[in-house]
């Protein structure tokens, strides 16, 4: 038992270097723009999942190994958009058992940019929601997006779990 705590304190000090430096290297590669917001599970041999936000191509939920790098899982999501801003990460490390769902878009309340956000939703598609909102009224549903035009079951399908509609 006195032999793991070492194990686990390097094992911490050797993820926050991986971190620190990838978030580094990325940052001197990019310029300023928004912030990116990354969770990753606790430290040490685990196999998981990772949200991922902001400045990434498509955001989402991707698979996470111990020996990944903060690269690696930037690389699933396509890779950092145009307006990358690498001088604010945020990293959020859930506790054991904290549930760790993303926050929700509300499609009543979301600009087009916010939109832009979700997986299969670009600057095009984004528009046509808002401005069948205007048109229609807020959305009862979700499944009512699917009346927008160019959204169909499988974009539907891959964003239903990251948004809501609301008053």
């Amino acid at each position: 038992m006195i032999k793991s705590k070492p194990y686990k304190s390097w094992s911490i000090i050797i993820l926050m270097l991986l971190i620190i430096g990838g978030g580094i290297f990325i940052w001197s590669r990019y310029s300023p723009s928004q912030p990116i917001e990354i969770l990753l599970p606790p430290p040490g041999e685990f196999e998981g999942k990772v949200y991922l936000s902001g400045a990434v191509s498509n955001p989402g939920i991707y698979p996470i190994k111990s020996s990944d790098s903060l690269d690696d899982v930037i690389k699933r999501a396509g890779g950092l958009s145009q307006n990358a801003s690498l001088t604010e990460l945020q990293l959020h490390i859930p506790l054991t058992g904290e549930e760790n769902e993303p926050q929700k878009i509300n499609i009543n309340l979301a600009d087009a940019w916010l939109l832009e956000a979700l997986p299969g939703i670009g600057e095009a598609k984004a528009k046509a929601i808002v401005e069948y909102r205007e048109r229609n009224g807020p959305f009862r549903t979700i499944s009512e997006l699917t009346k927008v035009e160019g959204i169909g079951d499988t974009i539907y399908e891959q964003i239903k779990g990251l948004i809501t509609v609301t008053e």
